[in-house]
């Protein structure tokens, strides 16, 4: 299979004609080869405009709503980032592309293990890649500039948003209990969160999101 060309036919068919017009993110998708993030036997689903399964229950989310995320958060390169459910680390890699520094959260070891080899693989030595419950984030390394939950909430914890700088973004799509979600964007200032609904999209829940269940009597 041509990988190169499948490439560009995702940014002409599914990127270019999603409004994705920042060439800072285009350049990043065109330059990254999205078929060594996915297990062989996946590799020519890499390209398709759905969720591609890569192990552990999870699934990487479609390019269109990955770069359309990118987009709406503006990033201008000096920003500290983390990812939320690096998976095997796609999209820590475009973000290694777009800004300084960038702290990759995954929960499952297994994905945590071949995000490190793949990015290493690939030269990228602006990512840390970090194993740990998605929920909580990384204090540690915060607060960031921008949060991207690589993957769709049906809640956002308080746990990111307080890891945010001051004017710093979360980019995250909002699902409300298996609905199609909304692609938003959450800014804080002064200690508000406000959110910003952008596009429309669909992303699977990440483990530790979902709403708690309510008993109806």
């Amino acid at each position: 299979m041509d990988y190169a060309a499948a490439r560009q036919h995702m940014i002409d068919s599914q990127i270019k004609t999603n409004k994705v017009t920042d060439p800072s993110v285009i350049e990043a998708l065109a330059a990254l080869p999205r078929e060594a993030f996915v297990a062989e036997a996946q590799r020519k689903l890499a390209y398709i405009d759905r969720p591609v399964a890569i192990g552990a229950g999870r699934r990487m989310t479609e390019p269109m709503v990955l770069a359309r995320l990118l987009q709406s958060a503006h990033l201008k390169g000096g920003e500290t980032v983390l990812v939320v459910g690096a998976g095997t680390g796609y999209s820590a890699a475009i973000l290694s592309r777009l800004v300084k520094k960038v702290v990759a959260l995954e929960s499952a070891p297994e994905l945590a293990d071949r995000a490190k080899a793949i990015l290493a693989q690939l030269g990228v030595s602006n990512v840390a890649v970090v194993a740990g419950d998605l929920g909580a984030g990384r204090p540690a390394d915060g607060p960031y500039d921008f949060i991207l939950v690589d993957g769709a909430a049906e809640i956002v914890p308080d746990a990111l948003t307080a890891q945010l700088a001051d004017r710093g973004r979360l980019a995250v799509v909002i699902k409300d209990q298996g609905i199609v979600g909304r692609g938003t964007i959450l800014t804080k200032a002064d200690g508000v969160v406000t959110p910003r609904a952008v596009f429309d999209a669909d992303a699977e829940v990440l483990p530790g999101f979902t709403r708690p269940q309510r008993f109806v009597f």
